[in-house]
């Protein structure tokens, strides 16, 4: 049998287990870390893995008194005892320590051994947050016992009630060579690897026992880009990893703080807008950044990814989306997440079409959800074909809110035979290329968009009859481009003009 660390945790597998033994749910497109010891004959390394309620931190250990880290009686009654700018300590424990009753000058990322009131029985293990002289009742050395070479923003959002959970011994995986990214599962473990195989993130302004909505927008697009669970890594540097799948979305700037190791931001201006970042270093604030949130697990796997990797990740808190919900789906929802519901008409064969708050955050904060329905009847499933227009559907999404919910919406604007336009707002920087023209013949119930050749660039059409001249929007065929089909058509001959029509996109 062999040991090994999966996800911080140690497990005991037999030789010659692969990847896909120990992770058969993981998916295969995911990309794992994999660790590996420097020696297979390395029983302990200078690195601690500290588990906290607010995060992981790792310590590189230097200096004397080190064994604190290992002793069970000490790790016990690691609880954070108090917190100031300027360090943290957790404790009490007894130690052997002999004050000098002296101050030192500590930096960033000290990890050091005091104790209070100059009492060795009342040590404590004191993380400093910024460079700083104190008297921490420590040794004639100053008491540095290792310092904090990964997870530093940890440090500054521990609070009250916050404590140590685990202390485990890992490899070193600061050396490339013996550490990297891989999907293939049916790599042989070796004694001692360290495997992360995801990516755990806190939204800002969440905790376990409060929320705060002082990054609420910005959160609520990190958790739409992520509500698939996979961060592309589109773009890998020294600093940071990106995820651009939603880069051109507008993202309210809230939030702004020092990008620090394992900071989650999202872009507010410039030529990445609406991108996500995750920082493998620390780095200044920008205004053009707002924090959404903080790695607590799986920093080994940002830090050792590569460009077109995907990762697996898990943010908290969940996503409150009700939009597109069947009314009594949508109850089940809030009820599970502990939160009131007022719904404007309590009836069978309804949809939620819209809800208040429209944050996550803010939901959570005031423990209730208000919504609006429709009947199912007045609710259009249409299909998108990404395949031929990926483009052009995604900027239908963006323009009628789909890119968000399950629901989206769109105004009336001119019925006449058997053609429906609708006229979406559409920003002036979007650019709707010719894609996807029909050739031939544009079929019935196609749905189309008008393309940027025409002057009704944007308008959006359903012809229910096929024509052989003219696309659904009435357009010539280079004029148009067809982004899908509708599959209620029958209840298109229901729609007035200037009616606000519902649409439900149907994944096939």
């Amino acid at each position: 049998m062999i040991h090994v660390h999966l996800d911080g945790e140690p497990h005991e597998v037999s030789e010659q287990s692969t990847l896909l033994s120990l992770l058969p749910e993981h998916p295969r497109e995911c990309a794992v870390a994999v660790i590996r010891p420097a020696t297979k004959e390395q029983e302990k390394t200078e690195n601690f893995t500290v588990t906290t309620t607010a995060g992981e931190i790792t310590i590189e250990l230097a200096g004397v008194e080190v064994d604190v880290l290992e002793r069970r009686d000490a790790i016990e009654r690691l609880a954070l005892h108090w917190t100031d700018r300027y360090a943290a300590a957790f404790g009490p424990f007894p130690s052997g320590i002999r004050p000098l009753r002296k101050p030192r000058l500590y930096e960033r990322g000290d990890v050091i051994l005091g104790c209070g009131g100059y009492d060795p029985k009342t040590s404590y293990l004191i993380f400093s947050k910024i460079r700083h002289t104190a008297d921490h009742g420590a040794g004639e050395t100053g008491g540095v016992i290792g310092r904090v070479v990964s997870g530093k923003a940890v440090l500054d959002r521990w609070e009250t009630g916050d404590r140590v959970t685990t202390v485990e011994p890992v490899i070193s995986w600061a050396d490339t060579s013996r550490s990297f990214t891989t999907t293939n599962l049916n790599l042989i473990v070796e004694d001692g690897m360290l495997i992360v195989t995801q990516v755990r993130v806190t939204g800002q302004g969440f905790f376990p026992d409060r929320v705060t909505t002082e990054a609420a927008g910005s959160v609520e697009h990190l958790l739409v880009a992520l509500q698939s669970g996979k961060f592309v890594v589109d773009r890998a540097t020294s600093t940071h990893i990106l995820d651009r799948k939603l880069v051109g979305t507008d993202v309210p700037a809230q939030f702004k703080r020092p990008r620090r190791e394992g900071t989650v931001t999202v872009r507010t201006g410039g030529p990445s807008v609406g991108g996500v970042y995750i920082y493998r270093a620390d780095v200044p604030s920008s205004p053009t950044h707002s924090v959404v949130g903080q790695v607590v697990h799986g920093i080994e796997l940002v830090k050792l990814a590569k460009e077109n990797d995907i990762l697996s990740m898990q943010v908290v808190p969940p996503r409150i989306d009700l939009l597109g919900l069947p009314l009594e789906d949508a109850k089940k929802v809030a009820a599970d997440r502990k939160v009131s519901f007022v719904v404007d008409i309590d009836k069978k064969d309804r949809i939620v079409v819209s809800q208040e708050p429209g944050t996550t955050l803010d939901v959570l904060s005031e423990r209730s959800v208000k919504v609006t329905t429709a009947p199912f009847d007045q609710v259009i499933d249409i299909v998108l074909d990404d395949a031929k227009a990926p483009m052009s559907c995604d900027t239908f999404r963006r323009i009628t809110g789909l890119h968000e919910h399950d629901a989206g919406m769109m105004p009336a604007f001119f019925i006449f035979d058997d053609v429906y336009l609708f006229k979406p707002k559409i920003p002036t920087t979007f650019k709707i290329y010719p894609e996807n023209c029909p050739v031939g013949e544009a079929p019935a119930a196609a749905l189309a968009i008008t393309n940027d050749s025409r002057k009704g660039s944007g308008l959006v059409g359903v012809r229910l009859s096929a024509n052989r001249e003219f696309g659904p929007t009435s357009e010539p065929f280079d004029g148009t481009n067809i982004i899908g089909r509708v599959i209620d058509t029958d209840k298109l001959k229901h729609v007035k003009e200037r009616q606000i029509v519902y649409i439900r996109e149907v994944k096939q």
